[in-house]
């Protein structure tokens, strides 16, 4: 090994380098000339690539510098156990990063929701850790293995249509008919209302009776422009249907409680004469 060598090595993974970003570009024009390519496809066939040139940039300058590759073998086969446990997180994330996307189970561009709580649009899938891009625009850097161990649902997984589900109530002796008909007339007018699908048109339907309203809930799909804005997107559908409802003269009723009080009470020995033992008290 000498000072030639190591120069030759490192211009050889530079090589690589530059190989597998010409690779990609190259990829890349083809896909602006082919609609059958689509954005998360294009990523997933560029990160693969991105991986194998490099390995192979590697091991080519491993043998350039002058190392056996095959004593190479032997060394890391009896390190194999300590870099095991001491690597076996970075080597478990890696795996699954290749898993998503061998899988595509997971996309960039798709709106996830992780078992740990976690929101938000998938905006890069690394060697490491996925980021996720949170409707407050926070990045959040989360392990890969999380994806293939954990539970996690995916709104845009198959498609990017997405179906939500706004609750509210009326009073009591409400005309149901008109009501509903009033709110699909309102959501109708807002852009995010999908329209014209077959199989997906909004609609409203009972829950059941309340304690002070009759309770009703809104199922409408929205278009996919917004399938991952749903905090912006239930907020102008709940802004709507309260303003129909208000236009029409419909009622929006709120929680009642009746307050039973009883005075007079002497000793124990029950009310004093004359004395209202309680009464009922219901607000407006």
């Amino acid at each position: 090994m000498t000072l030639g060598t190591l120069l030759a090595g490192c211009v050889v993974v530079g090589i690589a380098w530059a190989a597998s970003r010409v690779l990609r570009g190259s990829l890349r024009s083809v896909a602006q000339r082919r609609a059958a390519f689509s954005s998360s496809t294009l990523y997933t066939i560029e990160r693969l690539i991105h991986y194998v040139v490099l390995i192979v940039g590697v091991f080519v300058a491993l043998s350039v510098i002058g190392i056996d590759l095959s004593k190479l073998a032997l060394v890391a086969s009896a390190l194999s156990v300590g870099i095991g446990f001491g690597l076996q997180a970075i080597f478990s994330n890696f795996v699954s990063g290749l898993i998503i996307l061998v899988e595509r189970s997971l996309k960039v561009g798709d709106y996830v929701q992780l078992e740990s709580g976690v929101v938000g649009v998938v905006a890069e899938i690394t060697v490491r850790a996925t980021i996720i891009t949170t409707l407050e625009n926070a990045e959040v850097i989360v392990p890969n293995s999380e994806f293939v161990n954990g539970k996690v649902t995916n709104w845009t997984h198959t498609n990017n249509y997405c179906r939500m589900r706004i609750p509210f109530g009326v009073a009591y002796g409400t005309n149901k008919e008109r009501m509903r008909d009033v709110v699909l007339d309102a959501i109708k007018e807002l852009p995010q209302t999908l329209l014209d699908f077959p199989g997906r048109a909004p609609t409203v339907i009972m829950k059941a009776f309340g304690d002070s309203s009759l309770d009703f809930e809104l199922l409408v799909w929205v278009k996919p422009e917004y399938a991952a804005q749903q905090s912006g997107t239930r907020s102008a559908f709940l802004w709507a249907i309260d303003s129909a409802l208000v236009a029409a003269g419909i009622v929006v009723p709120f929680p009642q409680r009746d307050l039973h009080i009883v005075s007079g009470l002497h000793h124990g020995s029950g009310p004093t004469s004359g004395a209202d033992p309680s009464f009922s008290a219901t607000p407006d």
